[in-house]
């Protein structure tokens, strides 16, 4: 009966081979006659801290204080005070001696005299050290006095072990005993194993062994006196070897020193109270203390204190200790970040944080936190994530990467034009890491979304992104995407950034193309860039058509000389191929964090000067100058290309593409290969047709074609807009009959689709039988004429001599010719 009661008040096991710890290397000191040992679990490896008491039998009075403090370790908890884990009791046979030995097994900690020492901390990062950890065991001394009515005894430095975090908690409970001064029947030592209490550390009741007045005392006052015995000790850097040192105030802060004073006090009701330590002492109130106390009580905070507290915390961290930041403060961070009670702005703190750390470090501290928040629903976590990507994207591995990428590419849709953008830049570090059928499958087709976007600027990012992945994606992916990706519509686009982007992403990945693709798909369309209206454009067009040229002559003297190699097209030399990455990097910039704004309704007055820098042909390959794509822009004079292609992908383009496509297909596979391209006028031509006054289409028209008087249809004062194709055919260098082109559907995905017609010229128009739509009608794609007060002359059946009002913007005329 009594092993059993032994072991029920003395460990939680049966003996040294039961205990699931191993024991590792000892520290050099520990409280009292106990030994601290390094230890790990059996189970999972995970590091603990394994104290040792030996006794040469089981009455010996060290075991019995022993048992005394493994009781009251496993019964009273509190956060400054050590965390009991496990304990046991061992019996060695020695040949005719027996050896008992009480293990007790804790959190992993380590002796606070070595932890300084290791820290090395000075001056002011010291000084706010120390008050953290005085803060934390006055704490724990206040539990013990004002909320348990315990007894400490022995409070001083080797009672002290700091954690892993580098949080002090408050051990040693050998001595640890109930405060029973309201009994008047108490009789004898209130402290049991007093005798354990070194001489220097005991005060002068204490000393004396005056129960009488130690009980007349308030229960503050003998844990109050080791408080300023571990103070004396934390400041002096000494052990502590006789009571009279204590007045040596030398090295005691200013600030401190009446508190210290009064917790050595002679007289022990004048002690002062821990409690009232922590509230009154100016010197707890430092950054250190402030910053990881509110840390402590963040769910206690309302959203303007945490937003405010964490906006200054990037630029109060790097004036903290850096071991307690890291240690202490990152991983407070994190799980609060983890768990949804911190701010957005916490995510900057946290990266600012880890970028402190080392690679295995950051893998294991900070990236488990990262990849959960990419699940998060807080659309400004989001924005932080990507905004940061690349001060962590290089840690992804690709498992972890095809695991977000389902929560980041949610941004390729969202409704705002900036996370829009943030998302799509993001694909710079993800791309690399994803697999080909992710990228195939699902990234392609978000990217011909985008590039039919409503904002110009990430229309042309999306152009400089495929520029940079393309060397991510197989042969067949190439052939299918590029080429219809940067001719068919960036190189169309009306924001001439993006036709810029287009040209230099066709000269970065000239090498994935062969001879015939270039002469007969690449050229004709790069060549009706060298009469751009931005002279950006045009250099960027030159030195394209020169680098594709050179290609095309490469090839021939190769084939004239009977060479059949297969050598790559592309050339590293050319700027483009050089620095296409930096150039893309500096493109995907936006001002202060700002989605794109556009007003179509706004003044022309009020348009924002576009700045667009392009290599010319006589730049080297590190001269290349970034498009710098302002979020402000705006679109009045250039709108947004209004085409077939302004759906989610190219599904509903001609040359037989139907709703049910595949939808494994990425948006860029069905657009057919277009023929014969003929060269057409510039945007600046349309621009200025557009805003010149034209003479009545009757004398237009006469002068075209003699005396053809047009019949015009009764919907002639209907808005035709909408029935004309967002992009009209060019007109044919030489005349056809109309009878030809009557079935024959119309082409949107003529490469001259969506550059504008040119002015009227001296040849004939071609007609359609029955007013049919005319695709050769020059007219076709220019906008109507200004209003004028002058009536034009009434055409068409039923209207007799009534002047008809012209309309404003762009109107098509159905015509037949006079002998039909």
């Amino acid at each position: 009966m009594f092993n059993f009661l032994k072991g029920v008040v003395s460990g939680s096991g049966t003996g040294l081979k039961d205990l699931p710890y191993n024991i590792g290397e000892p520290y050099s000191s520990a409280w009292g006659s106990w030994v601290h040992y390094r230890g790990t679990s059996k189970d999972d490896g995970t590091p603990v801290s394994i104290f040792a008491l030996s006794g040469s039998n089981t009455n010996d009075g060290h075991l019995a204080a022993g048992r005394n403090g493994v009781k009251r370790l496993r019964t009273v908890r509190h956060p400054n005070i050590l965390s009991f884990l496990h304990s046991t009791e061992a019996e060695n046979f020695d040949g005719s001696s027996t050896k008992v030995t009480i293990y007790i097994v804790t959190e992993p900690v380590m002796p606070l005299s070595e932890k300084l020492k290791e820290l090395g901390l000075k001056g002011t990062q010291r000084d706010e050290y120390y008050a953290w950890g005085l803060h934390r065991i006055a704490k724990a001394v206040s539990f013990l006095n004002n909320d348990c009515k315990l007894v400490h005894g022995n409070v001083c430095l080797a009672s002290v072990v700091v954690t892993q975090t580098l949080d002090w908690k408050l051990h040693a409970f050998d001595v640890l005993s109930e405060f029973d001064g309201h009994n008047e029947s108490s009789v004898g030592p209130m402290l049991q194993y007093d005798w354990l209490i070194g001489a220097q550390y005991k005060s002068m009741e204490l000393l004396k062994s005056d129960w009488t007045t130690i009980r007349k005392s308030p229960p503050w006052a003998t844990d109050s006196w080791g408080l300023g015995c571990l103070i004396y000790e934390l400041f002096s850097g000494t052990k502590l070897s006789k009571t009279e040192e204590l007045r040596n105030t030398v090295s005691i802060p200013k600030s401190l020193l009446p508190d210290y004073q009064r917790l050595l006090s002679s007289m022990p009701a004048r002690r002062l109270n821990s409690s009232k330590l922590l509230e009154n002492s100016e010197y707890f109130h430092n950054k250190l203390v402030e910053t990881i106390q509110f840390m402590e009580i963040l769910n206690l905070k309302d959203s303007v204190e945490k937003d405010t507290f964490f906006r200054k915390l990037p630029n109060l961290a790097e004036q903290l200790p850096r071991e307690i930041v890291l240690k202490k403060l990152l991983p407070l961070l994190a799980s609060a970040l983890e768990f949804g009670s911190a701010a957005a702005p916490a995510l900057t703190a946290l990266l600012k944080m880890g970028s402190w750390l080392s690679t295995d470090e950051f893998s294991v501290k900070v990236l488990p936190t990262i990849i959960k928040l990419f699940a998060s629903n807080d659309r400004a976590i989001r924005v932080g994530l990507l905004q940061h990507i690349d001060q962590y994207g290089e840690s992804l591995s690709a498992q972890v990467v095809e695991q977000v990428y389902a929560h980041v590419a949610t941004g390729f849709s969202d409704t705002s034009a900036f996370l829009r953008e943030l998302t799509l830049k993001s694909m710079l570090v993800l791309a690399p890491k994803l697999s080909h059928r992710t990228i195939s499958g699902s990234l392609l087709k978000y990217l011909s979304k985008l590039q039919v976007d409503e904002e110009a600027a990430i229309r042309t990012n999306t152009t400089i992104l495929l520029g940079n992945i393309a060397s991510y994606l197989n042969e067949g992916t190439r052939k299918r995407v590029l080429i219809n990706a940067f001719t068919v519509r960036a190189l169309r686009d009306t924001f001439s950034p993006a036709r810029a982007a287009g040209v230099m992403a066709l000269c970065a990945t000239s090498s994935y193309y062969d001879v015939t693709e270039i002469a007969t798909r690449i050229l004709p369309n790069i060549v009706v860039l060298t009469i751009d209206p931005d002279s950006d454009v045009q250099s960027n067009a030159f030195q394209a058509v020169d680098q594709f040229l050179q290609l095309v002559k490469q090839h021939h003297e190769k084939t004239s000389t009977g060479d059949t190699s297969t050598a790559s097209m592309g050339t590293s030399s050319m700027p483009g191929n050089a620095s296409l990455l930096g150039w893309a990097m500096s493109s995907l910039t936006l001002k202060g964090g700002k989605s794109f704004e556009q007003s179509p309704n706004a003044p022309a007055s009020s348009t924002v000067p576009l700045t667009s820098a392009v290599p010319d042909a006589s730049s080297n390959s590190s001269g290349i100058t970034p498009i710098h794509v302002s979020s402000s822009i705006d679109m009045t004079d250039q709108p947004v290309p209004v085409s077939p292609t302004s759906t989610d992908g190219w599904g509903e383009l001609e040359n037989g593409i139907h709703e049910g496509h595949d939808n494994d297909k990425d948006g860029w596979d069905d657009i057919e290969p277009h023929e014969e391209p003929k060269p057409s006028p510039s945007l600046a031509n349309i621009q200025a047709a557009q805003r010149r006054p034209v003479s009545q289409p009757k004398s237009q028209v006469t002068g075209l074609r003699g005396n053809i008087t047009p019949k015009v249809t009764k919907n002639e004062d209907e808005d035709l807009w909408g029935s004309i194709p967002a992009s009209a055919p060019a007109p044919r260098t030489s005349s056809q009959p109309s009878s030809s082109r009557a079935s024959r559907p119309v082409d949107d995905d003529d490469p001259w689709g969506a550059i504008a017609a040119p002015a009227p010229s001296s040849k004939p128009l071609n007609v359609k039988k029955g007013g049919a739509l005319d695709d050769s009608d020059p007219w076709a794609a220019i906008a109507a004429p200004v209003p004028t007060a002058k009536a034009r002359p009434s055409v068409g059946r039923g209207r007799g001599n009534k002047p008809t009002v012209p309309k404003l913007g762009a109107q098509r005329i159905n015509r037949t010719s006079s002998g039909m």
